[in-house]
């Protein structure tokens, strides 16, 4: 491919994204588009490369605006729109709206202007909701927040996109948690937590996370990619997690085995947790003060998102990361999220 541009290209997954394209010299030119800078870290030393070579170009644009004329090529060979309001809690229902539905406008009016005709889009797990039962790309999407709601939108602005001429191909990725370096989420609290000795379980060791390492879901992008090539399939819907997705009892003992700690863990009943989470929340409002623990963040713990890899797997897929081997790439990477 000669021209790729990333929408959302400078986050967590996109960072990689553009790191896993030069590393496999798959792109000549790799624009990310992004409200802030590319990330400087020693993991980020190809993109930091790729910068300086010129083969990637940061280019500065909010999703929510049309994308002007001239401020990007006039053809693109791939485009992945990553952009996403996605931290739950942490926003108002209006801004995941504001943000998943313009930008997947935005970026499928652009699509359609310089005529690309591949576009990848990463959707969410979210649209099926919580649940004990196992979810797969067959089954009904029920979404419960508002940021699940605006992605299961979002993927319907670009499958009509994909309507609007017969030769375009459409992939979506429902990606579960995605972990790996510099991801500065749930699960870095969590290596933090079990490193630091405060992590303790709310009753949920057997709760399942659909979960996956962010190498492996760039793996899946280009697996996807050659699946829809090759077919005569116009959209791809493939969810993204490991396989089976892990409970939270797993991924604790392969953070504690990669960290090489042993650690004798508490398991409060998730009441009593939730009822500290409430005053804690309020001292947090009151002086500003950062805490490890809210309602929000706690019921989402204690439930499960059991979604598999169903299509995935049927199509041949074959995992490259255990979850021991993710965990421990991302020390190789980034050592100090597993230590003191």
């Amino acid at each position: 491919m000669k021209t790729v541009v990333l929408f959302g290209g400078t986050g967590f997954i996109g960072t990689h994204l553009t790191q896993h394209f030069l590393k496999h010299n798959l792109a000549e030119t790799i624009f990310v588009v992004d409200l802030l800078g590319p990330r400087e870290s020693p993991y980020t030393q190809l993109l930091q490369s790729g910068l300086s070579s010129g083969r990637v170009v940061f280019v500065a644009h909010d999703v929510r605006k049309p994308v002007p004329p001239d401020l990007l090529p006039d053809h693109a060979d791939l485009i992945f729109n990553l952009s996403a309001v996605h931290r739950e809690p942490g926003h108002f229902p209006r801004e995941y709206f504001e943000t998943n539905l313009l930008g997947a406008e935005n970026v499928c009016s652009w699509a359609n202007r310089v005529g690309c005709e591949t576009l990848v889009f990463t959707s969410s797990i979210s649209p099926y909701g919580p649940s004990e039962e196992e979810k797969t790309e067959s089954s009904l999407p029920v979404p419960e927040t508002a940021y699940g709601s605006s992605k299961l939108v979002a993927e319907k602005i670009h499958m009509a996109w994909q309507c609007g001429k017969a030769s375009r191909k459409l992939l979506i990725l429902r990606p579960g948690v995605v972990f790996g370096p510099g991801e500065g989420g749930n699960v870095t609290r969590l290596v933090r937590s079990l490193v630091k000795g405060y992590f303790v379980y709310m009753g949920n060791r057997q709760t399942i996370k659909a979960a996956g390492y962010v190498k492996e879901l760039c793996l899946v992008a280009m697996f996807g990619l050659k699946v829809l090539g090759s077919s005569d399939d116009s959209v791809l819907l493939l969810n993204f997690t490991a396989d089976p997705p892990p409970s939270i009892e797993q991924m604790v003992n392969a953070i504690l085995k990669t960290a090489g700690k042993r650690r004798s863990l508490l398991s409060l009943p998730r009441t009593l947790v939730l009822g500290l989470s409430f005053p804690l929340t309020a001292v947090e409002r009151i002086f500003g003060v950062k805490m490890p623990i809210n309602p929000a963040r706690v019921r989402k713990l204690v439930r499960s998102n059991n979604v598999l890899p169903e299509r995935l797997i049927s199509l041949g897929y074959e995992f490259s990361y255990t979850l021991e081997s993710a965990f421990c790439d991302w020390k190789s990477e980034v050592p100090q999220d597993f230590s003191k």
